[in-house]
């Protein structure tokens, strides 16, 4: 190779890992903990609290990945318009820091590491790990087609939990589709509160939310979300006959709820971004209800 090239092959690889860590969000790690800490909540409770080892890499891997996957589908369907977009302009298939091609190799090679992991499973873990893939790639292109994308959002979000139950019992019991539930009523309430800050670029372009959907409704709407994501969250506790740390896990997130509705109050940007946020402390709140429980 001619000396004089590396400094510029240097540059290109130094160029193309700096795109790859902001296609995947590595340095926004949000999205992976409102993934992980249901898929723990459900595999803790399939595993009766002693998740083995293989199952607690596979799944908790897989969220990685798949999450970044989904980041990755996400932006290159939006590819024509984040540059209409202040908070997503920079992006970098807008910024030219990555090509089309690039995102598709990186979708496809997350899916594939992915699907490694999953061939490690039962065949029936497996083939509900399907349903996964579609949801993950649908979800983007459905704020095009419909005006509740973050229903598509919740469901991508929450069938690891199924598939966590489906591997631990080979069924998917009443327990899993209570928790399924409320993670999805619970994710449309805080994309929803993420979409409140892009609704007046998204009215202009054309791109389709539950914040446009609910309008002057949004934090009545999100508020009744959070009191059913509550309820569901306790009838599960109900089943497994869970105590007074679980409940009190319960008690914390219904002052973190009160807590973001306080802050989306105004409908400010910053502030309900900062709302959002804050649902990282709910799935960990709950976790170490479960987890408290379940020792």
């Amino acid at each position: 190779m001619n000396s004089s090239n590396t400094p510029r092959l240097s540059q290109k690889l130094t160029q193309k890992w700096h795109g790859f860590k902001l296609i995947t969000r590595m340095d926004k790690p949000i999205g992976t903990y409102l993934l992980l800490w249901p898929t723990y909540w459900a595999l803790w409770l399939a595993s009766d609290g002693i998740p083995n080892l293989h199952l607690l890499f596979v799944f908790s891997l897989g969220v990685f990945l798949m999450r970044s996957a989904g980041c990755v589908i996400n932006d290159f369907a939006d590819r024509k318009i984040d540059d209409k977009v202040d908070r997503t302009k920079n992006r970098p298939l807008v910024s030219g820091l990555l090509t089309t091609h690039d995102a598709l190799f990186i979708f496809a090679m997350l899916v594939a590491a992915a699907f490694g992991l999953v061939t490690s499973l039962h065949l029936y873990t497996i083939k509900l790990a399907v349903v996964a893939l579609l949801l993950a790639i649908s979800y983007p292109f459905m704020k095009r087609y419909t005006q509740l994308p973050q229903v598509v959002l919740g469901a991508a979000f929450s069938w690891g939990m199924i598939m966590a139950f489906a591997e631990a019992y080979g069924r998917v019991p009443l327990m899993a589709w209570l928790l399924f539930s409320a993670n999805v009523l619970w994710t449309i309430a805080y994309d929803t509160m993420y979409a409140m800050v892009d609704r007046d670029d998204d009215v202009k372009i054309g791109v389709k939310s539950t914040a446009i959907l609910f309008g002057k409704h949004d934090k009545r709407i999100i508020g009744l979300l959070q009191l059913l994501v509550l309820a569901l969250l306790f009838s599960v506790g109900e089943i497994a006959a869970f105590g007074w740390p679980y409940h009190l896990s319960l008690v914390i997130t219904a002052g973190l709820f009160s807590y973001q509705q306080m802050l989306i109050v105004n409908r400010n940007k910053d502030q309900c971004f900062k709302a959002f946020l804050n649902n990282h402390w709910v799935g960990l709140v709950v976790f170490i209800g479960i987890f408290i429980e379940l020792l």
